[in-house]
């Protein structure tokens, strides 16, 4: 049986990674990445390629829009703004947000799943990350699906899957290694490419669901704090 076609958006990260492991269950993959002159780039694209050599995934497309760097505005693409130290009760927008980018990232996942025939594109978002991210949210999702609809032709029939939405990082770990997801092969650090910092928002949110699983992070770390 012919599995239909998914765009996976792939950064390299966690959530990413397990997203592509619950997709390629029920779907052809194809994983799409983002150079977007983020301060990791080159360690993104690592587990990207990584990633992706372990699905056997043949079909894919790495987006250049290193714009973003040059719009500024982020710790993570900006060299004159730190990356903050975690800080897990924090309700506002963080440093880290990257304006309007899951925007434009869907925007481009849009334009070649309606040039591939794909009826889905599968996004590893998390509202648990999303306490100050305004385009990590069930109704970012539910509007840009209404935008895709009024956008493309009339025949196109595309759908945001969102599959780890609603679910904590350690649920994701757990799901993640019930499907076997190569964990030991993702990114998920704001700041360092060679060891994990382990104290930006991006290894504390991670390091805690590990240690709450009560299951080691494969990954090497400059730092462990306790995050539980």
């Amino acid at each position: 049986m012919t599995l239909p076609l998914a765009v996976i958006l792939v950064s390299g990260g966690l959530d990413s990674c397990v997203t592509a492991a619950v997709a390629v269950q029920n779907f052809e993959p194809a994983f799409l990445h983002l150079n977007y002159g983020q301060k990791t780039e080159k360690r993104e694209l690592q587990a990207f390629d990584a990633i992706a050599g372990h699905y056997g995934v043949s079909r894919r497309l790495i987006a250049d829009v290193r714009h973003f760097s040059q719009i500024g505005g982020s710790s993570l693409t900006d060299p004159g703004i730190p990356v903050s130290r975690a800080d897990l009760q924090n309700l506002s927008i963080p440093s880290s947000y990257v304006p309007f980018r899951n925007a434009n990232i869907l925007a481009i996942a849009t334009s070649w799943a309606e040039t591939t025939g794909a009826e889905s594109i599968f996004i590893g978002a998390v509202e648990e990350d999303s306490s100050g991210y305004p385009d990590c949210r069930k109704e970012f999702f539910t509007a840009f699906e209404r935008l895709i609809a009024k956008g493309t032709r009339p025949e196109t029939r595309i759908r945001i899957k969102t599959p780890l939405l609603h679910m904590t990082k350690s649920e994701i770990v757990k799901a993640g290694i019930k499907l076997g997801a190569p964990l030991d092969l993702t990114w998920s650090c704001y700041q360092d490419e060679e060891q994990a910092c382990g104290e930006c928002d991006s290894c504390a949110l991670r390091l805690r669901g590990f240690q709450r699983v009560g299951v080691e992070d494969p990954i090497v770390y400059r730092k462990r704090p306790d995050y539980r």
